[in-house]
């Protein structure tokens, strides 16, 4: 215990010389610390999203270590401590049903703790937005450390990428032109390491769009998991982070307005996932950063696709980093951002950017020469979606950037399971298919379904991509032509609830409209009916009926209602 006063928040815990004072640091010393550590150095908390429930995050713990290298070399007292994880692939009925827990959890865990700066340790999908969010409630100094991605999936002699070859194989199988047994020998090919999907998923688009805002090293986003450069820049973080505690960093002043827009204008060079947009909106949302729907279509709209990647093109994660990473990918839309924004490694990004060097130019594509013209996110407005749907033109087949056709609807996902292979099933290639009950309520939780797989018999003829609308989300690694985040939702009331098969429905993409081609008098009259005989679902008890109760829409972020806005880190009262 220091004589010195400390500005640190640790040392109104750990600095007293009261009965309080000795309660705190003596039951840490049974963990085998020394009194030094409690002389007035920076205590840095590592929130760990480690699982074996989360395969993406199974190499954390290791991660961990080299943080807390970094942090006792410059003088900092690491302390690991343990955050809800949510692994997409296993959580049921869909791991954003409880991004928010995560958030919460991670906010409370930060607040309540003698911690004076933070390292968020994530990689599956919701295990960096989750933390980042409670990070932000708190405002101290933070800086993120992703899992990584996985190694390329190898099948018969080439690369597959996880998630998109999925999709791939899948309809392969059900069309009949790929056999079962070959479907079962990809499986094992496919994820040959720890560490995120290696295609442009969403835990890879939001690696890249933190590192574009400034809020890990350099690179974060694309060392693989299991290279070595991945621990060494875990050590660096956990030096920076010190640095950053003592300079009183705080994460408020790396996530700015400038920031958000650098990040949008990221997703549309790199192809990213759609669920980027809930993400960044529910961030904003914490940070009091005014951001719209309207905002990623504004700044998105004008900026090719960069990179070259499943599922909008043709690589891989492994491929872009040794293509040069998000640096040499941001050169190329230099122009496009804010280059005077801060970020953690002191420098601003266009520093950062301005160092970069491109390897290989197939996969990180001049700007005068992109992989596709269109990407980044279309907002669409129309009777449909009053406050909006969004589509991502870079993953869709460009003949159906304006479809009229006429809807084939689904009520929920068990009646689309049930009757979407259907020989009888009314379908035809121009049709529209509509699926209900998936938005953030009426799941609950907004599942990764909206890339509904097409009709067996449409398969049969062809067929790779139809218009598929609805109030869920997708895979980032998913593609098609598929709209959605329809809000509002049709749980919620919103025009989607009274689509019925046989309506039509105009999607116009280059002109931004989606909508019902019935009069103004229909719409209201069917909604009418639906609020006089909709039956809410009976959530009774728990998290879920926490969450049904004050969880936002789609164009909001699908935050809690209760949780925007910020917390603080001061808290009053002592424990005992």
């Amino acid at each position: 215990m220091s004589s010195q006063k400390s500005r640190f928040r640790s040392a109104r815990i750990y600095g007293r010389t009261d009965r309080d004072g000795f309660i705190h640091r003596s039951w840490m010393k049974s963990e085998g610390l020394p009194a030094n550590v409690f002389d007035g150095r920076p205590v840095i908390g590592i929130c760990n999203t480690w699982s074996e429930l989360t395969p993406c995050n199974y190499h954390l713990r290791d991660l961990a270590e080299h943080v807390k290298r970094g942090v006792w070399e410059a003088g900092g007292l690491p302390l690991e401590f343990p955050a809800m994880s949510l692994g997409e692939t296993q959580m049921r009925p869909t791991a954003m049903l409880f991004r928010n827990l995560l958030a919460m959890e991670v906010e409370e865990s930060i607040r309540g703790n003698p911690i004076d700066a933070v390292v968020l340790l994530g990689g599956c999908d919701k295990t960096t937005p989750g933390p980042l969010m409670g990070a932000a409630s708190v405002d101290l100094p933070t800086i993120v450390v992703s899992s990584g991605p996985m190694l390329n999936g190898k099948f018969r002699g080439g690369d597959i990428g996880s998630g998109t070859d999925v999709w791939k194989f899948s309809e392969a199988v059900r069309a009949g032109e790929m056999l079962p047994k070959d479907f079962a020998a990809a499986e094992s090919g496919m994820s040959r390491s720890p560490g995120t999907c290696m295609t442009m998923g969403t835990a890879s688009t939001f690696a890249c769009l933190v590192e574009a805002m400034g809020l890990s090293l350099p690179y974060n986003a694309t060392i693989p998991a299991v290279d070595a450069r991945r621990r060494v820049l875990a050590h660096e973080t956990g030096r920076m982070i010190v640095e950053m505690a003592h300079k009183d960093i705080r994460l408020s002043h790396i996530i700015t307005r400038k920031a958000l827009e650098n990040a949008i204008c990221t997703i549309a060079a790199i192809g990213g996932s759609t669920n980027a947009v809930i993400h960044l909106l529910a961030i904003a949302g914490r940070l009091g950063i005014p951001l719209q729907l309207k905002d990623f279509d504004r700044l998105s709209s004008e900026i090719p696709l960069i990179v070259d990647l499943q599922p909008s093109g043709r690589f891989l994660m492994e491929d872009f980093h040794y293509a040069g990473g998000l640096p040499a990918a941001l050169h190329q839309v230099a122009d496009k951002l804010s280059l005077d924004a801060p970020t953690v490694s002191g420098q601003t990004l266009g520093e950062v950017i301005a160092q970069a060097e491109c390897f290989n130019d197939e996969v990180i594509r001049d700007a005068t020469k992109p992989a596709r013209e269109h990407s980044g996110i279309w907002v669409l407005n129309g009777n449909l979606c009053p406050n909006g749907a969004i589509m991502k033109p870079s993953a869709a087949q460009t003949s159906l950037y304006r479809h009229r056709g006429r809807a084939v609807v689904f009520e929920t996902i068990e009646d689309f399971k049930a009757r979407i292979d259907d020989p009888t099933l009314d379908v035809d290639d121009s049709s529209v298919l509509v699926l209900k009950g998936c938005g953030p309520k009426g799941y609950p939780g907004m599942p990764e379904v909206g890339n509904m797989p097409l009709p067996r018999k449409i398969l049969a003829r062809g067929v790779k991509d139809m218009v598929r609308i609805s109030d869920a989300r997708m895979s980032g690694t998913a593609f098609g032509t598929v709209i959605l985040h329809v809000a509002p939702e049709s749980e919620a009331g919103g025009p989607l609830a009274i689509v019925k098969t046989g309506d039509e429905i105009l999607f116009d993409g280059h002109a931004r409209k989606l909508e019902l081609l019935i009069s103004d008098a229909e719409i209201e009259a069917r909604l009418e009916n639906w609020r006089n005989t909709h039956t809410p679902p009976k959530w009774n008890r728990g998290y879920y009926r926490l969450y049904y109760d004050h969880v936002l829409q789609a164009d909001r972020g699908c935050d809690l209602d209760f949780l925007v806005g910020a917390s603080g880190s001061n808290v009053e009262r002592e424990s005992h």
